[in-house]
């Protein structure tokens, strides 16, 4: 049995969940979501817990067991509290602003560069820390954008100018060796 697809999902005050076979549909303070599962799996909500079953041990309904519960879970809590990445901005004359919703950086090149928010996304900025915070209610989205963002100037490995996750630890390079 798949130790994260056993685990009931709790469901918090303030959301409201409604499963109508495989279409499950999360809505709560942040915002709503709503996706679509295999017909296979076994949805159910009771005394506010959403627990998932699986028809068979086969290894396709094995993969599909864990895979439901956890985008059901994140569903749950992205409304209920939200997800956040935070990003690091290193270079001398990298900068990231905020102008109206958009994010503005300027990471080394001739010109600036506009990053429009998507819908249920927001941008944050601490221009001391050098830090842009992606916060959003689908965990899926915030991750692409906040890979999106990092694309746009990559860390580079000699000097480690770029913009980087938060945790992320890139591995240096030694520059040129004189000569001796």
């Amino acid at each position: 049995m798949s130790r994260i697809g056993r685990m009931p999902v709790i469901v918090p005050s303030g959301v409201d969940v409604k499963i109508q076979g495989g279409y499950v549909r999360v809505k709560g303070p942040k915002g709503e979501l709503a996706h679509t599962f295999p017909a296979d799996m076994k949805i159910s909500l009771k005394d506010r817990e959403i627990r998932v079953e699986r028809p068979s041990d086969e290894s396709r309904h094995r993969a599909l067991h864990g895979m439901t519960r956890a985008i059901i879970n994140n569903m749950v809590e992205g409304v209920s509290t939200g997800f956040q990445k935070v990003l690091e901005v290193n270079g001398v004359g990298y900068r990231a602003e905020m102008s109206g919703n958009n994010l503005v950086l300027q990471v080394g090149y001739s010109h600036s560069v506009t990053v429009e928010p998507p819908d249920g996304i927001s941008f944050d900025v601490d221009t001391r820390a050098r830090q842009i915070f992606v916060r959003g209610y689908n965990k899926e989205l915030v991750g692409q954008v906040a890979a999106d963002i990092r694309k746009i100037r990559p860390p580079e490995p000699y000097k480690g100018k770029g913009i980087k996750y938060l945790d992320e630890r890139i591995r240096r390079k030694a520059g040129k060796a004189g000569r001796v």
